[in-house]
């Protein structure tokens, strides 16, 4: 029996490597001839590299960068066992948790150090770069990352202008004469699981500018900045992005992205299970256990869980997901590929005890599964 285990990360409790383990352990009590294969999974948000990491044997890679507040960080990304992939989560350099939360301005917050992230990142010859892109501090469109890749964004004076979504509004050109010409043989992939563009009522500022710090009057500030950063990118790059799904996340860094290193944005699972090579894992298995913290109507919406379902049901593998928190709306996930789902919460117990015995419980259910497996051959 080929038993393919691939979950997400228990946050808090469990990256998706020790989930990954607990359950083949759990599982081993019972069915201890069975092959089990891990492959450890992520969403494109926190955690991806750690996944990514742990399921290629890659290594995980720290380096001092500039922060959103434009004080150094200590910042990582990751680098694949065959050290061809990267994988970078912008929040490492430029998420909202390095910033205290008096000292939050998306006017001043720069995505600088996430392009140095990216800079490092070229260092290792790889071809090519994943890039998260939740959780970040900013709202300067990805103006820091291209600076630090040697693009110059001049005033009209010919200077360079500001760091932070404050000083778009001084934008006059576009140079990329200093463009890092490694990133011409390299292909980016950007996690990005939301669709806002990048301008308007929906766009970057006006959704995540006030859990930045932005208020109001500082929200209108940002989005016509924004605009108005779109302009010359259209005069002076010949791309309209202004309006593209997903060019307002992270405050704009989509957008960016897209613009200035040619980068496409995809569902965050989806990069994950590609880059994991799930499918080729699933040859002759028998059935796949995925899983994540919380199980609910949510997670048809790009989630692990599913990514890995409806990639099972390609090939006609069952697929049981494992939760620690199974939710009343949950059995929506049903009709997208998941044939049962099984909190590992053994009854009444508090947040504390369910991270800290969180092993526990899984391997406990993973045994109860694979009891059943066994009761039905």
């Amino acid at each position: 029996m080929k038993i393919v285990i691939a979950p997400d990360s228990f946050k808090e409790s469990l990256t998706a490597l020790e989930a990954a383990t607990a359950i083949e352990n759990g599982m081993k009590k019972v069915l201890p001839e069975a092959t089990f294969v891990k492959v450890p999974m992520a969403d494109g948000g926190e955690g991806t590299v750690q996944s990514l990491v742990d399921a290629t044997g890659g290594k995980i890679i720290t380096k001092t960068v500039t922060g959103p507040l434009g004080t150094p960080v200590q910042a990582f990304f990751g680098i694949s066992g065959d050290e061809k992939t990267a994988v970078i989560e912008m929040a490492a350099a430029s998420g909202l948790h390095l910033v205290p939360p008096g000292d939050r301005n998306p006017l001043i917050t720069t995505t600088r150090g996430t392009g140095e992230l990216i800079a490092a990142a070229l260092d290792y010859g790889v071809e090519q770069i994943i890039i998260g892109i939740g959780g970040s501090a900013t709202n300067d469109g990805g103006a820091g990352m291209a600076r630090a890749l040697g693009i110059l964004l001049l005033d009209s004076d010919g200077k360079e202008i500001g760091e932070g979504g404050g000083a778009l509004n001084s934008l006059a050109s576009i140079n990329l004469a200093g463009i890092d010409k490694r990133l011409n043989s390299v292909k980016i992939d950007v996690a990005c699981d939301v669709d806002n563009p990048l301008t308007g009522m929906r766009g970057a500022s006006y959704i995540f500018g006030p859990q930045k710090g932005a208020a109001q009057e500082m929200v209108e500030l940002l989005d016509n900045n924004l605009h108005h950063f779109a302009d010359i990118i259209r005069k002076d790059l010949g791309k309209d992005i202004e309006h593209v799904s997903g060019a307002g996340a992270a405050g704009g860094l989509g957008g960016g992205l897209m613009a200035f290193l040619s980068a496409e944005l995809k569902r965050g699972v989806d990069i994950v299970l590609e880059a994991t090579k799930l499918e080729n894992h699933l040859i002759d298995a028998d059935f796949v256990i995925t899983g994540e913290g919380k199980i609910d109507g949510q997670t048809i919406f790009g989630k692990t869980p599913i990514g890995v379902a409806r990639t099972s049901k390609r090939h006609n593998v069952p697929v049981i997901a494992i939760a620690g928190n199974v939710a009343s709306d949950s059995e929506v996930v049903h009709e997208h590929g998941i044939d049962a789902v099984f909190s590992i919460v053994p009854g009444v117990i508090t947040i504390e005890d369910a991270f800290e015995n969180a092993r526990t419980y899984v391997e406990r259910i993973a045994a109860n599964i694979a009891s059943v497996v066994k009761l039905s051959k």
